[in-house]
């Protein structure tokens, strides 16, 4: 089964940190290649057991505001 889980990666410090935002599961790496496999991996494991949720649409866009 193949399910897409909407990202958000964040460059801290030295590592880039990937978070799922379905379900709060994280990873990080030195490179975003490296986060993204390491978070791949560590959703694996979290729905090792479990049957996965399927998440809704959801869209994720930024905006900029002039203050």
């Amino acid at each position: 089964m193949h399910i897409k889980y909407n990202v958000i990666i964040q460059k801290e410090e030295n590592w880039y940190v990937a978070k799922c935002l379905d379900n709060n599961v994280a990873s990080q790496g030195k490179t975003i290649e490296e986060a993204i496999k390491n978070l791949k991996e560590a959703l694996e494991l979290y729905y090792q057991n479990e049957e996965p949720i399927i998440p809704k649409e959801v869209l994720i866009t930024t905006v900029e505001v002039t203050i």
